[in-house]
Formats: C-alpha cells, structure tokens, sequence
C-alpha cells in the first residue's frame, strides 16, 4: 500500500512538471512575438520632391500701339520692361521709307503707349501721332496769338519763334523729347543742353506742356 501511495505522488508531481514546462514554452513564444517591430512601407504614389510644389512665374505684358513706317501697324502685346527696338520689331520692322532716327530704339515702353515712325522727311506736331512734311514750302503750323506753345508738339520751326531759340536749341528740344519723351514740365526745358535759368525765365508764360 505504501508503494502504490508513493508512485502516485511521483506520478502526479510529473504531470504538474510536464503541465508547468508547456506553459513557460507557451509563454516565452507569445512574448517573442510581440517584441517583433512591423515595418511600415511608404505609401505609394507620394513624391517629396521640391519641383512638385514649384509654380512657374508668369511674364507680364503691357500693349503698345504700333504706328507710322512699319511694316504691320497695329496694336501688340510685349514684354513689360521691352523697348522701343521690341515694339519695332513686333510690328514687322522699318517700312523702306522710315526714318530710324525718328525713334529712340533703346526707350523703354509703357502700357497703352502710341509709338509713331515717322517717314523721311516727316515731323511730329502733336502726341497723337499726326505728322506734317517738313521743308520751306509748309511752314509750320500757325498758332494764335496769346496761345502758349506746346513743347511736345511744337515743330522746329515755331520753337525758333521763341525769344533766344535759335534753330540749335529747337533741334536739342526735339531730340530731347525723342530721347525722354514728352516733357512733364516746363522746368525740364534745363535738362536740355545750352538752356539756362535766363533763357527759361524768358520763356515763362509762352510755353507749356
């Protein structure tokens, strides 16, 4: 009886032993398991790149009317800082019978601005762009007494009416407002070169802009 009571206990005691190593086996793989970081992969069709956010800057454009000895007159669009030599160009080039030197190619344009080119023998009288022939038999155009004369559409001819305008100054006039365009005031007349303060202040009342 007393070795039938022993071998019972060894038996069970191996069971428990047997029960107990499966569980820490158990445990120890549930434990590895989760110690096993999970990689993330990068989603697909995402780009970091920088040229994927850049925006293209737009070009602004002013509108010249093109007139005169061109060979397509007409309105154009060009660049915002172009010049005169651009506008020329846009409307197809000089016409046979232009007179380049009626232009300041290298002037800077401005939005809305009306550019004439004369033809040989031709100068400007008003802003608009009207032009009449030049030589002895026209004469310039008549201005009624008591009216000040315009410096931006005055010929030659009616500059050197004015008191100690002779024929030089009013070719430097003219050049002056082709180079710079139209005078602003009449101040500017001292920015042209062999006028004074004393050739200026004789002017005072018989000229304007």
């Amino acid at each position: 009886m007393r070795i039938g009571a022993a071998a019972a206990v060894v038996l069970v005691l191996a069971v428990l032993g047997i029960a107990a190593a499966s569980a820490a086996v158990r445990s120890a793989s549930s434990s590895g398991a989760a110690t096993i970081p999970l990689g993330d992969a990068p989603p697909t069709g995402f780009s970091t790149s920088a040229t994927d956010a850049a925006v293209e800057a737009g070009t602004s454009d002013i509108y010249v009317h093109v007139l005169g000895a061109v060979a397509e007159p007409g309105l154009y669009s060009v660049p915002s800082d172009a010049r005169v030599v651009d506008a020329v160009a846009a409307a197809g080039g000089f016409s046979d019978a232009a007179n380049p030197a009626s232009v300041n190619l290298a002037r800077t344009m401005t939005d809305g601005e009306q550019l004439v080119v004369l033809e040989k023998g031709q100068t400007p009288v008003d802003p608009g762009g009207a032009v009449a022939p030049t030589g002895t038999g026209g004469g310039a155009a008549a201005v009624a007494p008591g009216t000040p004369l315009s410096l931006n559409t005055a010929t030659t001819e009616q500059l050197e009416s004015l008191p100690r305008i002779g024929p030089a100054l009013a070719e430097r006039i003219v050049a002056w407002r082709t180079d710079n365009g139209p005078f602003r005031l009449v101040d500017e007349l001292l920015d042209v070169p062999g006028i004074g303060d004393a050739i200026l202040a004789g002017l005072d009342g018989l000229v304007t802009t």
